[in-house]
């Protein structure tokens, strides 16, 4: 079934997720003019590739027809049909579909796994176990340097992430459980992940123009709030942003911690559900 938009309705659409994502494209773009760095929120532009001018784009997504939208078909995947303009998922680049059978593979093999809860975001600490340069420089540490390093030693560490994994001091590594590659990313990643909850804002934009924009912000949404807690439950003394922490070297800290990653691993699943089935139109 293909929906068919007047320009009126999909202008209204435009303009709702380019207001909902102004939310922090403006912020960031402030911020940058000023060159002033968020330790928080700069990743989601950093880390992540996509810039905010393609985070603010708007596009409908496959079985959606708009009308009075030319300007479209100077875009990669649109096609004319009658008197409106659809993506034609056939007229993609053709490096699209080899993206979508990767994804698809991911995120199918995430989703049949349960969420393992006791990594206790122990990532963060590992990137600044026993180092004198620490990734935030500008920060301080809540418990210091020695104290820091303490709370590593004493817990296990249990990354499955590469990505986070492979920015390990190098003391810190060989106290992981795993040594994740990206060879076995498939192999290793699990829905309680931190990192991969906000990798699927990666996914969603990977699958552009592909992507309806309103799946891209909501996996951007949820991207923002995993990154918090993540920063939240670091070494780092983050309370002139207005970041309590989360205290993740007490019991009651790993428990907060581990029920903040239990409800982030039930949002993130129906999102992964709705990427899995854009990749199956794709590959179809």
């Amino acid at each position: 079934m293909q929906v068919v938009l007047d320009e009126s309705q999909w202008r209204a659409r435009a303009a709702a997720h380019r207001a909902r994502v102004e939310r922090w494209t403006g912020p960031h773009r402030e911020r940058r003019r000023r060159r002033e760095p968020h330790p928080v929120l700069d990743f989601l532009f950093t880390y992540y590739s996509l810039r905010p001018a393609g985070l603010e784009q708007w596009h409908p997504g496959p079985g959606v027809a708009l009308r009075g939208a030319e300007d479209y078909l100077g875009r990669p995947g649109y096609v004319r049909d009658g008197d409106a303009v659809r993506l034609e998922p056939s007229a993609l680049p053709g490096r699209l579909a080899g993206t979508a059978g990767f994804v698809r593979a991911l995120l199918a093999a995430t989703a049949a796994r349960p969420p393992r809860l006791g990594c206790f975001g122990l990532h963060e600490w590992a990137m600044v176990y026993r180092t004198d340069t620490p990734r935030h420089g500008a920060l301080p540490l809540r418990l210091g340097a020695a104290g820091t390093d303490a709370v590593v030693e004493s817990l296990p560490v249990h990354c499955t992430h590469h990505d986070a994994y492979r920015f390990f001091t190098a003391a810190a590594r060989p106290r992981n459980a795993l040594v994740p590659t990206r060879e076995e990313q498939v192999a290793h990643e699990q829905p309680g992940c931190l990192h991969a909850t906000m990798d699927l804002y990666k996914w969603a934009y990977k699958l552009a123009p592909a992507t309806p924009s309103e799946l891209l912000g909501d996996c951007f949404a949820l991207a923002v709030e995993v990154r918090e807690l993540d920063m939240r439950a670091s070494p780092y003394d983050l309370a002139d942003l207005g970041h309590s922490p989360v205290p993740i070297e007490t019991p009651a800290g790993r428990a907060e911690y581990a029920r903040a990653q239990s409800a982030f691993a039930e949002r993130a699943a129906p999102l992964r559900r709705r990427l899995l089935a854009l990749c199956d139109t794709l590959l179809s």
